[in-house]
């Protein structure tokens, strides 16, 4: 086989201050389904994440609870990784910048930024945000309910002066502006392209890199007692975890075709990343898509509301798969959206019980009852080429070309029809009634369900793929069979019926979900 083509996908790395949310859960899960639709493209996918350790916000949340910012970073770090090994989250490397290797590349990539002269000491006087771990312009900070100065995110500032390593960011603004005209797909989408096209053409200011009023970091090689402002470690982890600086067998992956990232944090991705990457001459990389947020019912998760959900309790509620469904499905993915437990089981009810696992059922069900679960040489008549061209062109068309453009939603969309198609097609035909008035006519119709299952089941493996792979098993199509350029393999249903393959009768795929009983209002807060 000729070598694949590498493809690098990252999510931001997240911060451990506390336990994963759905945000955390969101971003991951479409990350995800992109490595692995990929993967079934032929590509050589390297899909990164990870936890972001330093900071003066951990080593606070820290001393708050009497232990040591690595005792918390630990213990909390392990929290993001089992619940993305429980949401079947597919990465290939998980990166915490608490490792001794990514200080290091940290660290080249400071010297390789000093050796271009855009490093220089000087005296750090401004507004500093905790939670954001981000410096604020006067002009950008607006006044909370008490007349107090707030972020624009509405988060707490502070004045804070310190000794500082500045990095001159003001010497990038026509380098910026170029690659954004040059590129119009480097950020994604046009609207968050455009909102930091208006931040950078107001002029940048040279940029604080480095903190001396606490340690908990990545030491500045040669000061050291200054450590790396926070986003400047952080950043890195793209290139450490492929080895940076040694160009070894990993960085075959650099540059990244996409950074997948929430909308908040677009100017540190697009402004000050692809700065440090030019200082220190490294390539860029190709994409940074800034998402939106997850919304529970239409409002967004804080603490103080009480609202916060914790994506563990609603993956083993609704099962993983059917939450992975409704996250990629009910979104149009870079907008805001919103969800809630009644939204997440009528989706899953509706698609995946009624339509697609009643589909799978049904016709499983059939082959093994009234064949003898054999499926035999295929014949088909006009409505039966009809209703696979249909599935075919979703599935190999449409499907692909969207998640291509990360249009999630539009390309289930499209395999839903298919499904839809493939249900009226039962209702239409009526195998049960065939059985007795024409068995050959009830095979053929069987037959044509079988392959169209195939067709929709590969598809739909980056979404579900355990419940999708369950269904290829069911199918009996190899694991090594089950890719985009399998789709447009014609000569598979006749290897499959040479081997006797026997359809055993199916067991269910998408149980139904009850509705969550509806919160009690007793006037409590």
């Amino acid at each position: 086989r000729p070598m694949a083509d590498p493809y690098y996908i990252t999510t931001a790395i997240h911060y451990p201050n506390g336990k994963p949310h759905i945000g955390h859960a969101y971003e991951t899960v479409a990350a995800d389904v992109i490595a692995r639709f990929q993967r079934l493209k032929g590509r050589d996918v390297r899909f990164q994440t990870g936890t972001d350790e330093h900071g003066l916000k951990m080593a606070r949340k820290a001393e708050e609870q009497g232990k040591s910012p690595r005792e918390l970073a630990d213990e909390m770090s392990g929290h993001f990784r089992d619940l993305f090994d429980l949401l079947n989250i597919s990465y290939d490397r998980f990166i915490r910048t608490t490792e001794a290797d990514h200080h290091a590349a940290s660290q080249a990539l400071w010297r390789k930024m000093e050796a271009n002269g855009d490093l220089y000491l000087d005296r750090y006087e401004g507004w500093y945000s905790v939670r954001d771990e981000a410096f604020y312009d006067e002009k950008e900070l607006v006044a909370g309910e008490g007349g107090e100065k707030l972020s624009p995110q509405g988060t707490p500032v502070e004045w804070t002066v310190e000794e500082s390593w500045f990095f001159r960011l003001s010497k990038y603004q026509d380098k910026l502006l170029d690659l954004y005209n040059r590129q119009p797909d480097f950020i994604q989408p046009d609207s968050r392209r455009n909102e930091v096209m208006r931040f950078v053409e107001g002029g940048l200011r040279d940029l604080s890199v480095s903190r001396t009023s606490f340690d908990w970091g990545v030491q500045v090689p040669g000061a050291e007692d200054h450590v790396m402002y926070v986003w400047v470690d952080a950043l890195t982890n793209y290139i450490s975890g492929l080895g940076y600086p040694e160009e070894g067998a990993n960085w075959k992956y650099w540059p990244a075709d996409l950074h997948l990232i929430g909308k908040d944090i677009i100017r540190f991705h697009t402004v000050y990343w692809p700065a440090f990457l030019m200082s220190a001459g490294v390539e860029l990389p190709k994409q940074v898509f800034g998402h939106g947020f997850l919304l529970n019912r239409g409002q967004k998760e804080s603490k103080s509301l009480g609202n916060v959900t914790d994506p563990t309790v609603l993956a083993d509620q609704f099962g993983v798969d059917a939450l992975r469904y409704f996250l990629m499905r009910e979104i149009a993915f870079g907008q805001d959206g919103s969800y809630s437990p009644e939204a997440i089981v009528t989706r899953a009810n509706a698609e995946l019980a009624n339509s697609f696992g009643n589909l799978a059922q049904r016709t499983l069900s059939m082959i093994a009852k009234n064949l003898d679960g054999k499926l035999g040489a295929y014949s088909p008549e006009g409505d039966d080429k009809a209703l696979l061209t249909t599935v075919q062109d979703a599935c190999r068309e449409t499907f692909p070309q969207q998640f291509e453009k990360l249009a999630f939603s539009v390309g289930i969309d499209a395999w839903m029809k298919a499904v839809y198609a493939c249900n009226q097609y039962v209702d239409e035909q009526a195998p049960w009634a065939l059985k007795k008035t024409d068995p050959e006519r009830m095979r053929t119709v069987l037959q044509t369900l079988f392959i169209a299952l195939r067709d929709l089941a590969i598809a739909i493996q980056p979404v579900i793929p355990e419940k999708a792979g369950h269904l290829l098993d069911m199918l009996g199509i190899a694991e090594d069979a089950r890719t985009f350029a399998d789709l447009a393999d014609e000569a598979w249903y006749n290897a499959l019926i040479a081997t006797g393959y026997r359809v055993e009768p199916p067991k269910p795929l998408f149980p139904r979900l009850e509705q969550p009983e509806a919160p009690t209002d007793d006037g409590a807060e």
